[in-house]
């Protein structure tokens, strides 16, 4: 056989070494995803963890932050491989479950037959982050929830069973839980009636009310406050977006305002000093002001100036509502937080009580019934 040239030889060779040496193509890693889940105790007690088993590639995220327990419930968050049907299975000796939430979901639960201190459930892990994931963690209602509408209202359902972190740690906040909710609902009033809600929902842009959380510890959420802000866009993105932080105090007053303005940094304003909120163009939209007595005066301009106080100065009760100084209306509420009920009282309004039932676990409205004098 007659042998190969001693040119081709070397470089058949020389190819060989230059794949030998050239690097595989890098396989691209899937990307890593979260998820959130609460484990809600039937009985409330002295707060523990349970033994919780992820199969293969999915691991609990680490951090105080992220495994959580208080007298109500026990969450954590995990990562892995982007699933829709991740099986996780949970064992918590001595403790009955009542029931296991991610997002607004209350999750379908399997005991297990051999075990009656273990259960399994599905969890979808597919959010981009462990922050992205933390819907989980509070309750949440949202009488208003569309932007489009041009107030975006969310009520804190907050529990003292499941405060965590700082809150399990300091007095409850009972009466500043009370007085947000209060100055909520008489904003709302406001707001509607002063024609600011539909001027925002013909422009596109929204006003937002939010009270505060007490057991979110990705959300360190203290001191105790409230917010009017307003958005000049459809999403909480918008430019220039003011997000007035109204503090409160042990007897629900207004003690300060810290405004944040996007691209801007926060503004604080005492009582008496008037903080303005503008849009994007720079024109004036409304102007808060704290009053003496830890009240707030919301004045459109050209409009009406709606004040808002209460008697002995205890928003955590009731507050009166003054239009250009006259008696308007008259607000009280009361939230069964661990029932799922809300009641909000307006005298003077059309129909002046409103009956909220709401899934205590997830805050999602199952029905709301309004009372019209007879």
């Amino acid at each position: 056989m007659a042998s190969r040239p001693r040119g081709l030889r070397v470089l058949f060779f020389a190819a060989l070494l230059v794949i030998a040496s050239t690097p595989a193509p890098a396989i691209a890693a899937a990307p890593m995803t979260y998820a959130s889940f609460r484990v809600v105790r039937a009985t409330p007690g002295t707060p523990g963890a349970p033994q919780i088993a992820l199969p293969r590639g999915y691991t609990r995220v680490a951090g105080s932050q992220h495994q959580v327990a208080s007298r109500a419930e026990f969450y954590a968050f995990v990562k892995g491989p982007r699933s829709a049907r991740v099986k996780v299975s949970v064992r918590w000796p001595g403790v009955p479950v009542a029931a296991v939430v991610a997002g607004n979901r209350r999750l379908a639960v399997a005991v297990d037959p051999d075990d009656p201190w273990r259960i399994t459930f599905t969890l979808a892990v597919t959010a981009s982050s462990a922050g992205a994931a933390q819907a989980t963690l509070q309750v949440f209602s949202h009488p208003s929830g569309k932007t489009a509408s041009g107030v975006y209202w969310r009520i804190e359902h907050n529990d003292p069973d499941r405060a965590a972190g700082y809150w399990a740690r300091v007095k409850w906040p009972a009466a500043e839980v009370k007085a947000a909710t209060n100055f909520m609902v008489a904003a709302e009033a406001i707001l509607q009636d002063s024609g600011l809600a539909a001027a925002a929902r013909r422009r596109g842009h929204f006003f937002a009310l939010m009270g505060f959380e007490t057991n979110n510890l990705l959300h360190p959420d203290n001191p105790p406050h409230w917010h009017l802000s307003y958005y000049p866009g459809r999403t909480f993105g918008a430019p220039k977006a003011h997000v007035p932080h109204l503090l409160l105090d042990e007897q629900g007053r207004i003690t300060q305002n810290g405004m944040d303005i996007q691209g801007q940094g926060r503004s604080t304003f005492a009582t008496g000093a008037p903080a303005r909120i503008h849009d994007a163009a720079g024109d004036l939209v409304v102007t808060l002001t704290i009053r003496p007595g830890g009240g707030l005066d919301i004045q459109a301009p050209g409009g009406p100036r709606y004040s808002i106080v209460a008697d002995d100065d205890r928003f955590d009760r009731a507050v009166r509502v003054y239009r250009d100084g006259r008696a308007w209306r008259w607000i009280a509420h009361h939230d069964a937080a661990r029932l799922g009920g809300l009641v909000t009282t307006v005298l003077g309004a059309t129909s002046p009580v409103t009956v909220y039932r709401y899934d205590r676990l997830t805050g999602i409205i199952e029905s709301v019934q309004h009372n019209s004098p007879a």
